[in-house]
């Protein structure tokens, strides 16, 4: 019976997430190539062995009120979305940005300084074209990868309070 009600809780999960991607979740996706603080290309930390919890982040949306920048602190201080099997990161779309690349970087840098995270930088929309994952300017957008490098998570509007629960419940599977 939990089970059942477990799966049925991931499928609505799964409606609310279809909704703000592109296409269907959950797709398999590949690993992008785009940078780091400094300019120099990466890849996406721990590929293939960790589940990843990324905010995608036009700065833009950043400086002014969203709700996702809350949630993201708010999950970041209780650590709900932790444990041994994920590792979360931010990616700026500065793609998008109106503000100084130098500016958003350094700005990015010194709250990496602060929290300990990695922070990377998504520069030509390598990650949104290669995820299919239409516009994200102007959004803070929270994606989940599972180690299988399957795309099973994408919200890029603002979660309600309804919404924040779900995510609780779904990321509970893959910590």
């Amino acid at each position: 019976m939990r089970k059942s009600i477990l799966l049925v809780v991931c499928a609505m999960i799964a409606g609310i997430t279809t909704a703000n991607a592109q296409g269907t979740l959950p797709r398999k996706v590949e690993n992008p190539t785009i940078c780091d603080m400094e300019g120099n290309q990466t890849k996406l930390p721990h590929w293939g062995e960790k589940n990843l919890l990324i905010f995608y982040v036009d700065p833009d949306s950043y400086i002014g009120k969203n709700a996702n920048k809350d949630f993201s602190s708010e999950i970041e201080e209780n650590k709900r979305a932790s444990g041994p099997n994920i590792y979360g990161f931010g990616i700026i779309n500065t793609a998008d940005t109106k503000l100084p690349k130098g500016l958003v970087r350094n700005m990015a840098r010194k709250r990496c300084e602060k929290n300990g995270a990695l922070s990377l930088d998504d520069q030509d929309h390598s990650l949104v074209d290669g995820w299919g994952l239409g516009s994200c300017d102007g959004k803070f957008a929270i994606l989940v990868i599972s180690k299988d490098g399957e795309l099973v998570y994408a919200q890029k509007e603002e979660l309600t309070p309804e919404g924040k629960k779900a995510f609780y419940d779904f990321i509970e599977a893959y910590k």
